[in-house]
């Protein structure tokens, strides 16, 4: 299961990369602490292809091509025009508890928003939060609450379920998508023990057994993530079996994606630590990336 992988190196010298996407042909993804959403092509060169000063973090597309990108600290979904303009496509600040986080877009252009739900780098005591829906014209609403973290999402091919991690809730979770876009009851991809309403994130880390940051969907329905506490890519099906894993230690690996021409590349956003004073202050962030053996499923 854990065999030894070679790994490329795609991109390197930013500071703490996430919101991998293989989009047309091509591998996006943002930096944090450069503040820029990045294109690596073909050729391998790595284009900046917008500035985000709030932070970028989720990626997606409409169905007309345009980019939705969020901006975290201002928590709102900007939206790049045919002429490269950034405008604001949904502020969706009082629908979040804290920066607005990752998303994913669905083929039919509603995008799901997560959020840290308290100031995580500040030190706050953890809280769970909400799941924003923001439609094709903007419009936005809350469709969950309670989750612990949310962050990494897809949803599968046939655009009726949404899995979503909770990164210091020690699960995956997943919802009906109903047809008006709104999600049905929460309930369990893989659990591996209730956390309760502990606040103390240090204790709800020493509790749990997985830290799943960053998701991606194959074709056999199991799910890549970066489970960040244990310095691996983990692919998992439901109920919580580990079916592989890749071990990039001494780095941590804080989010992944599946693509490349034949869907089967596993790309990995790695660094030493979340730590944001730290990866402000250096340049240790950078993309890896390695084969598997079932292609990529899903959106994105």
């Amino acid at each position: 299961m854990n065999k030894q992988r070679e790994f490329k190196v795609v991109a390197d010298g930013f500071t703490y990369l996430e919101g991998p996407r293989w989009h047309d042909g091509a591998l996006w993804f943002v930096d944090f602490y450069t503040y820029g959403v990045y294109r690596v092509g073909p050729t391998g060169k790595v284009e900046k292809m917008v500035h985000v000063e709030q932070q970028p973090s989720g990626l997606g597309w409409l169905p007309d091509g345009r980019m939705l990108v969020v901006s975290m600290k201002d928590r709102k979904v900007l939206r790049q025009e045919r002429d490269g303009k950034l405008v604001v496509h949904a502020d969706i600040w009082d629908k979040c508890g804290g920066h607005a986080n990752d998303m994913v877009v669905a083929p039919n252009g509603n995008a799901y928003v997560g959020n840290f739900g308290y100031d995580l780098m500040g030190g706050a005591p953890h809280k769970n939060t909400t799941l924003a829906l923001v439609r094709p014209d903007g419009s936005s609403q809350i469709v969950a609450d309670g989750l612990a973290f949310p962050n990494g999402m897809v949803v599968t091919p046939d655009q009726k379920k949404l899995i979503v991690n909770e990164l210091f809730g020690n699960k995956i979770s997943q919802f009906d998508i109903k047809a008006d876009g709104t999600l049905g009851p929460r309930r369990d991809f893989a659990n591996y023990g209730d956390l309760g309403d502990e606040g103390d994130l240090g204790k709800r880390i020493g509790n749990a057994q997985i830290l799943p940051d960053g998701l991606a969907l194959d074709a056999e329905g199991a799910v890549w993530f970066a489970d960040t506490i244990h310095h691996r890519a983990v692919r998992m099906a439901e109920g919580g079996k580990i079916l592989d894993e890749v071990n990039t230690a001494p780095e941590g690996v804080f989010a992944v994606a599946l693509g490349g021409a034949d869907g089967k590349t596993l790309f990995m956003c790695a660094a030493p630590d979340w730590d944001e004073s730290a990866r402000k202050a250096a340049r240790q962030g950078r993309m890896l990336s390695t084969t598997v053996t079932v292609p990529h499923a899903g959106t994105p």
